[in-house]
């Protein structure tokens, strides 16, 4: 695939990577393990399986230095939390290998969700404090935007970001993924993540420092934040689980029922609702679809002690990338990412089950729709974790994708 728009728990050790920080220099980092080393340190997280038990109980000790309201904490600026990665492909060439494809492009395995982490550690750091009482996890990603098909081989690349926009225990991270070229770095893809802020256990809310806009430009930034709020919260009302078809989209449907009615058969009365016909360069939905299993074991664990979210997202990617490339028979390029949701955590040991549906198609466009949900073996429950929405663009123009059932 051209991208991997996955969040990859850790990156080789020959990786050199740069951490600065708005108010003074942070310590650098030189590769991903010491990222990952000091959120353990942050956290006080185990680094062993086997002691994550003893890890998280000692935790619950930290419930003393929680906030009990939002006004006792620090505000902070949006600059206090900036951080910055370099990715070195061009200065060393041996390591390129571990991240090109079979078209000499690369798969970046964008480290988006550990540097969102992280930010928010920056934005909430206490300096009185060496471990953090709370347990910042991802509860959204609100967008993935790319601007370039192909990113170079042989070019640094180079993330940043910072926290955009604060609620009461909610943050906003806008990261932006870049590779330097004729001196200059250029925009390759853009990211929206919204974090939360829980109780060293994980299991309640927990505040976070305000954050203060310095300049209009800033000022403009988290009016947008508090308005992506208020679209998520409009969106989640408007779902059919909850809300019925709108009139516009229950004529949407119907038309689409109409068009493929097979009423070749003599007599109105031999004309049933299973009497369909598949259009001209058209393909059923429901043969449009590919699956996918894994077992989650502990080496994909989170600081945590639950399954990265950045492994799921890599897995879903794939899987959607695959099925994009089986519907269109031909190499596809990812478009945009839209609505992550983590709506329950992945426990170590749990079978994650992925279903990848091309759910529309117009022109050269896929939209691949990849459901995600674990199995507990010991119960035989089955509880849906993410639904995912890639939108791909195909080298040559693909069939539609027409419904065959009213689901």
């Amino acid at each position: 695939s051209a991208y991997r728009l996955c969040i990859m728990r850790k990156l080789p050790s020959v990786l050199a990577r740069t951490l600065t920080s708005g108010t003074s220099a942070s310590p650098g980092f030189p590769d991903m393990s010491e990222v990952r080393s000091r959120l353990r340190d942050i956290v006080g997280a185990s680094t062993n399986w086997r002691d994550h038990v003893q890890a998280m109980q000692e935790r619950k000790a930290l419930h003393t230095l929680l906030a009990k309201r939002q006004e006792d904490l620090p505000p902070r600026r949006m600059k206090d939390s900036y951080l910055e990665v370099i990715l070195p492909l061009g200065s060393q060439p041996e390591i390129r290998e571990k991240y090109l494809n079979v078209h000499n492009s690369v798969r970046a395995g964008s480290i988006f969700d550990l540097f969102a982490v992280l930010i928010c550690y920056t934005h909430t750091k206490q300096e009185m404090q060496q471990r953090s009482p709370l347990s910042i996890v991802t509860a959204l990603v609100d967008k993935i935007n790319l601007c370039q098909k192909i990113i170079h081989p042989d070019c640094d690349i180079k993330f940043t970001g910072n926290v955009s926009w604060v609620g009461k225990t909610s943050m906003e991270v806008k990261m932006h993924m870049l590779q330097l070229h004729d001196g200059n770095y250029n925009p390759v893809l853009d990211a929206t993540f919204v974090m939360v802020a829980r109780d060293p256990e994980n299991k309640r809310p927990a505040f976070v420092n305000p954050l203060i806009p310095e300049s209009p430009e800033e000022e403009e930034i988290f009016k947008q934040g508090e308005l992506n709020k208020l679209k998520r919260i409009e969106f989640s009302t408007a779902s059919l689980l909850k809300m019925a078809p709108t009139a516009e989209e229950r004529n949407i449907v119907h038309d689409i029922f109409l068009n493929t009615l097979d009423t070749r058969q003599e007599g109105e009365g031999t004309v049933s609702f299973r009497s369909r016909k598949l259009p001209p360069n058209s393909v059923w939905m429901e043969d449009a679809k590919l699956k996918g299993l894994e077992i989650c074991h502990p080496e994909e664990r989170n600081i945590f002690n639950r399954i990265f979210g950045g492994f799921l997202m890599r897995k879903a990617y794939e899987l959607g990338w695959a099925t994009a490339c089986s519907y269109g028979s031909s190499r596809p390029f990812i478009v945009s990412v839209d609505d992550i949701m983590f709506q329950k955590p992945v426990e170590v040991g749990s079978l994650l089950l992925l279903s990848g549906q091309v759910c529309y198609t117009e022109k050269n466009y896929i939209q691949v729709r990849v459901h995600s949900e674990v199995y507990n073996a010991n119960t035989r429950e089955h509880h849906t974790t993410n639904t995912f929405h890639f939108t791909f663009i195909s080298e040559n123009e693909v069939p539609q994708v027409v419904p065959k059932t009213y689901g």
